[in-house]
């Protein structure tokens, strides 16, 4: 009988042991939502009052991880090389216009590289005294690379603006997201040229944070299953008992 106690006490305290950690995961999970949609909601005041700063590539990302979330649409600054340029077909700015760009992959160092839309494809020839030797300041803004095709995949061409479409091309590291120019300027002076002005598709709620809202459900509906399981069981019990 006190065997029978005993073993009872330790099932139910597995039990309550179990629940709790299906339940502390659900919590964890459920703060890791409410700090990202305090994060968004923040980034989302500064952008309406506007950050004027220029940042380095260096301060908003690196070559190692995607690009993140608060970074999107800041502007940037780095000096770098262009050391092979591609069509980007199909292309729409933030007015709706379609037209063709002109994406340059830019050497950052000696190890990684950064797409850069310089502009119009119909405008390549502006400055045809660039060349991969020539050092070019460039300031824009960061975008997140495009997910979907705009086009079938050619030679020369990009289907999309996604670094991952060249790393089989190159040996460089390659920074995530893309950037589009607002200005350019070499030791002979500033490239003047038509700029593409992108727009973020906004969403009043991410992914990220249903993707932590979903978490919750599964794991306090395992820590509820667990500590309906045991109840489960004694009827189980007492209806084969019955029959």
């Amino acid at each position: 009988m006190k065997t029978e106690r005993i073993r009872r006490l330790l099932q139910a305290l597995a039990v309550l042991a179990l629940a709790g950690i299906f339940i502390s995961l659900g919590n964890w999970q459920l703060t890791r939502a409410a700090d990202l949609k305090v994060e968004l909601e923040r980034d989302s005041a500064s952008e309406e009052v506007g950050d004027t700063r220029v940042y380095t590539l260096g301060d908003l990302t690196d070559s190692q991880g995607t690009l993140p979330l608060e970074a999107f649409g800041k502007s940037v600054s780095l000096q770098g090389h262009y050391i092979a340029t591609y069509k980007a077909p199909n292309q729409v700015d933030r007015n709706g216009v379609v037209d063709d760009w002109e994406v340059a992959l830019t050497q950052v160092d000696s190890a990684t590289a950064i797409l850069v839309v310089r502009g119009l494809w119909s405008e390549r020839l502006t400055s045809p005294e660039i060349s991969m030797a020539t050092s070019v300041e460039i300031t824009g803004r960061i975008y997140p690379r495009q997910v979907s095709d705009r086009t079938a995949v050619r030679a020369g061409e990009l289907s999309r603006i996604d670094p991952s479409a060249l790393t089989s091309l190159t040996d460089f590291q390659l920074y995530d997201g893309f950037i589009a120019a607002a200005s350019e300027s070499y030791r002979g002076g500033e490239i003047n040229r038509a700029r593409v002005e992108i727009e973020i598709a906004k969403s009043g709620t991410p992914g990220y944070y249903w993707q932590h809202i979903s978490y919750v459900v599964i794991w306090w509906l395992m820590a509820i299953l667990v500590l309906w399981a045991p109840f489960y069981k004694r009827r189980e019990r007492s209806d084969s008992q019955k029959a």
